[in-house]
């Protein structure tokens, strides 16, 4: 995993409130056995007619907010059934940072292990971050995760709160196998004693 310690990016806005994941990657999608290759899937059923093509009027389609690695959504982003593609496909789309006034807590949960950061600001703050990349597609957002901050670099910066351990991890690029990695000597040593004594026999 990628650590995450200061990230800047555009933004775009994605106001909608109760975006479900069937809705961020829907079912059809899910038969792929890797975590890469889910981006061209994102939101697939908003970005693209019936036929096949690009629907206009589409936010992720606007070639102004291209390259963004800052999403802005409505509340509650993500509910709905759980699956970890939620946050594959946000991230192999380019996104790196998700903020929102609140989010499932399964997709809340999953995001942070995988390396994408889900940030929590009031309401009035995400509708104002809303309103300003809508007015100008250029505005971009600094996410400072070691001081626990988000800033246009002007008027406005804010705090957000995260779990110690989470902030840990993504600081230092850390999943669940590379938390167990951390301890590959000890465990080790631990796999060989136990061989040693003919009571642990290696498959």
């Amino acid at each position: 995993m990628n650590k995450f310690v200061v990230h800047s990016g555009s933004c775009v806005p994605l106001m909608r409130e109760n975006i479900d994941t069937d809705q961020i990657i829907p079912k059809q999608f899910l038969k792929r056995i890797e975590r890469s290759g889910y981006g061209e899937f994102l939101f697939y059923d908003w970005r693209f007619a019936a036929d096949g093509t690009p629907t206009a009027d589409f936010v992720l389609n606007d070639p102004r907010y291209a390259g963004a690695s800052i999403l802005i959504a409505g509340a509650n982003f993500a509910c709905g059934s759980s699956r970890e593609h939620a946050p594959w496909s946000l991230m192999d789309h380019g996104f790196r940072v998700i903020i929102a006034p609140s989010f499932a807590d399964i997709f809340y949960n999953n995001s942070l292990k995988n390396g994408l950061l889900p940030i929590t600001l009031d309401a009035a703050d995400v509708a104002y971050l809303g309103e300003a990349v809508s007015a100008d597609p250029n505005f971009t957002l600094t996410v400072d995760l070691e001081n626990c901050t988000v800033t246009d670099g002007a008027a406005f910066t804010r705090s957000f709160k995260i779990d110690k351990f989470r902030r840990h991890c993504l600081l230092n690029g850390l999943d669940d196998i590379g938390m167990t990695l951390q301890h590959e000597a000890t465990i080790t040593d631990y796999e060989t004693r136990l061989a040693s004594t003919g009571r642990f026999v290696l498959a």
